[in-house]
């Protein structure tokens, strides 16, 4: 055999060893590979956030009984219903406590895809637009489309054809627009509060509400002047509820699907319909005061708060910025001018979305009040800019000549000469503002703020009754700015002396 031969031998000898040698180590290390991804499996960084933190935040939109509502037990304010029940059973899975986090319906996808909330658990479809920004759970609720419409227009609008020309009614974002979008010749209103489009039923204003039939079914329970029809929807519209969570969130999907699994089978969601639909009827023997007066003395008390809180945040930095405005320097002026004419060209509601959102994305996980009272302030702070900048032009420029020639340094001239004498002028003015504050916070509900119009919409899902809260909550903020206004006018008139 030649050396050529047997070097040919020896290098097979060693391949098939090396080959031996791999499976081995393959085989031993499989094991290993396999927990590691068993480890990966039963984990993701939302289940890791919710675990560490020991706390579960869903985020819903209480103004939808029997899904979930406000309804007071012992005294207390409590949101309730069987989408509140699937919450607590998958906080008891996870081992964390709950946290409710109550918000506008549109308001809850951004939310969640900003870190807001952990999951949504609001009868929230799984449409194939929203799968693209967030999973979902297995449905747990499947409920055709109906519509409610008046009692006496029954018969007038039980067919598609027939709301052909008419208005329909459907809550903004949600497969009930789309489906009434659907009704051929039909003009669709879309509105972001359930209980506003039960208020322009009432009115006649809308022939019907595009509306799931456990929803239509509890208010034509609650008031006979409505009732449910089927005009003709395809089962393609059946709502299928089911618990949206943030992208690539295996592990926590997991356990929820699991919750779903067990509920949905055992008979269990079944029993929380039928909690849920007992609940809503649970003070119908209290007086209207009784049952709902606290929501409106809370709703009246943070609005006065978030009033308070973006007065004094607009009077700080308006007057920084009317300072900015007047000044020598070119840069200066430019944003004193740049901020004021954005934000009085934007409206409060996008920047109340924008500093919700926004302070999120910073890293700064700020609560809806917090959040609503500086979007508040912030806005202020330009028209207050304007304000000032005005007073101080209306001083005559001899001031500032003769304080100067007394030694006055610009700066303390206008601190203790100028400044002064504009306060009286623009204080009427001022006074409008915090008026005009009060009634702009209206706007901050969207965000989950519990003002007086948040607490207003709170009394209009859980009574059933849209128009009397409006009643109610109008003659409370006449009576907040009427006295703040005839406040303002003591005051002026003791400056004037």
């Amino acid at each position: 055999m030649s050396n050529h031969q047997v070097k040919k031998g020896l290098n097979r000898k060693w391949l098939s060893l090396l080959a031996l040698a791999a499976l081995f180590f393959s085989l031993l290390l499989a094991p290993l590979a396999a927990a590691n991804q068993a480890s990966a499996a039963t984990t993701d960084p939302t289940l890791e956030k919710i675990q560490k933190r020991g706390k579960l935040v869903v985020g819903l939109s209480a103004d939808y009984a029997p899904y979930e509502f406000h309804t007071q037990q012992n005294g207390q304010d409590k949101i309730v219903g069987f989408d509140v029940s699937l919450a607590q059973a998958i906080a008891k899975k996870l081992d964390v406590k709950l946290e409710i986090k109550d918000m506008g319906f549109d308001a809850l996808l951004g939310s969640l895809k900003t870190g807001k909330i952990d999951m949504i658990v609001s009868g929230f479809t799984a449409n194939e637009e929203r799968r693209q920004q967030v999973d979902f759970s297995k449905v747990y609720l499947k409920a055709p489309q109906t519509m409610l419409v008046l009692k006496k227009n029954e018969n007038k609008y039980n067919s598609l054809e027939k709301l052909s020309g008419q208005k329909v009614g459907a809550q903004t974002q949600t497969v009930q627009e789309d489906t009434a979008k659907s009704i051929d010749g039909a003009s669709v209103v879309s509105l972001q509060k359930y209980s506003n489009l039960i208020s322009q039923l009432t009115q006649g204003v809308l022939a019907g509400i595009v509306t799931e039939k456990p929803i239509a079914d509890a208010y034509a329970e609650q008031n006979k002047s409505f009732a449910v029809v089927n005009p003709g929807f395809s089962s393609d519209t059946t709502g299928a509820s089911a618990v949206a969570v943030p992208k690539n969130s295996p592990a926590l999907l997991a356990k929820v699907n699991a919750v779903v699994d067990q509920v949905t089978t055992d008979g269990t969601f079944s029993k929380w319909q039928k909690q849920a639909n007992k609940a809503m009827f649970a003070n119908e023997n209290k007086s209207y005061w009784d049952k709902y007066g606290h929501y409106f003395l809370s709703g009246t008390l943070i609005t006065l708060a978030l009033a308070v809180v973006a007065v004094l945040i607009g009077t700080t930095l308006g007057t920084i910025f009317a300072l900015l405005k007047l000044s020598s320097s070119f840069l200066l002026r430019a944003i004193g001018n740049i901020y004021v004419e954005y934000v009085r060209g934007t409206p409060l509601l996008v920047q109340a979305f924008m500093v919700f959102f926004g302070a999120q994305v910073l890293g700064l996980n700020l609560s809806a009040f917090a959040s609503g009272a500086l979007a508040m302030g912030l806005n202020s702070a330009a028209y207050v800019a304007e304000i000032i900048r005005s007073g101080i032009e209306s001083v005559d420029d001899g001031q500032m000549e003769a304080a100067r020639s007394l030694g006055f340094t610009k700066n303390k001239t206008m601190r203790l000469v100028i400044l002064p004498q504009a306060v009286r002028t623009i204080l009427p003015a001022l006074g409008n503002e915090f008026v005009s504050v009060i009634k702009e916070g209206s706007v901050i509900s969207v965000i989950g703020v519990g003002e007086l119009m948040y607490e207003t919409s709170v009394v209009q899902g859980a009574s059933f009754e849209p128009f009397v809260p409006l009643i109610i909550t109008s003659l409370i903020y006449f009576v907040l700015t009427f006295s703040i206004s005839r406040a303002l006018g003591f005051v002026e008139k003791r400056m004037n002396r």
